[in-house]
């Protein structure tokens, strides 16, 4: 019997990556990417052919390490997978917004992203495997408080349109798959981080914005009540690595269909009104 196929996924600690991991570890050996060593752990008892590996991308060191141990594992046998889906996000009014924390949502986000491919890609060319980068259906509509968010998954959308176009002589698959709201811990990470950038923040973004940062929040709130399940990404992701004729996006669930088609048929000025509306937000 043939070893199975092997694929990394980055930032399988929790939520979405935990999930692909999980998914695929059903006919995959999975190199996992996690940050802290109890997640390891986790994922160790998770399933028989998930292997957890120190994976931090926005360290370059830790990417070279990472690479380097999958590709002494898998020697010539290439990769038949990359799921970059490490992210993190970033939510506070742009005025008011830390150029700092732009720069570490970049960072993660969009950077992070092309450095792990770089460092991947030669065993992925070997085996003639696929990429599929995590998106957001925010790389298609910016809502007010996540353009920081939002440019970080537009971006991704750039990164994952060129590449693809780049690496076609080899015939490698790239896609990105782009969610709606998921039931996820990146809301309650993102989530202190805003109350850690509002706390600094000076009065004034208070006092201009308070009553927008309340309405995100609410739909923050609803999210995590109603969102999609991370195992519904997973399978997505696992079609998109598996299935012959993949797709170059994937619009998952009924808020992102919805909502990228007002975007792709409003104009914009409408499309303003109805988001103010929703948000309650500069409604005239």
């Amino acid at each position: 019997m043939s070893r199975p196929r092997a694929v990394v996924v980055t930032g399988a600690s929790t939520g979405i990556g935990e999930a692909i991991a999980k998914r695929l570890d059903s006919g995959h050996r999975v190199f996992a990417g996690v940050r802290r060593d109890e997640d390891a752990e986790k994922l160790h008892a998770a399933g028989a052919n998930i292997e957890p590996i120190t994976l931090d991308v926005a360290d370059q060191a830790s990417i070279d390490a990472a690479a380097a141990h999958v590709k002494s594992e898998i020697g010539d046998d290439g990769l038949a997978g990359l799921v970059n889906n490490a992210g993190i996000a970033v939510t506070a009014p742009l005025e008011f917004l830390p150029v700092d924390e732009l720069r570490r949502q970049l960072e993660v986000n969009v950077v992070g992203q092309v450095a792990v491919t770089q460092a991947f890609l030669a065993p992925i060319r070997a085996a003639k495997g696929r990429i599929v980068n995590i998106g957001s259906v925010g790389g298609r509509v910016a809502l007010p408080l996540a353009g920081a968010y939002a440019a970080s998954k537009f971006g991704l959308e750039a990164i994952t349109d060129s590449l693809r176009r780049e690496l076609r002589p080899w015939g490698i698959e790239v896609s990105i798959v782009e969610p709606g709201g998921v039931v996820t811990p990146i809301w309650d990470r993102g989530r202190a981080t805003a109350d850690r950038i509002q706390d600094n923040a000076p009065p004034e973004s208070d006092r201009l914005y308070a009553p927008l940062i309340a309405a995100l929040l609410e739909q923050v709130e609803q999210v995590t009540k109603n969102g999609m399940q991370p195992s519904e990404i997973a399978e997505v992701v696992h079609t998109a690595l598996t299935t012959s004729k993949p797709k170059t996006r994937y619009l998952v669930g009924s808020e992102a269909k919805q909502r990228a088609r007002a975007a792709a048929i409003l104009p914009d000025r409408v499309f303003d009104r109805l988001i103010a509306r929703a948000l309650k937000w500069g409604v005239r």
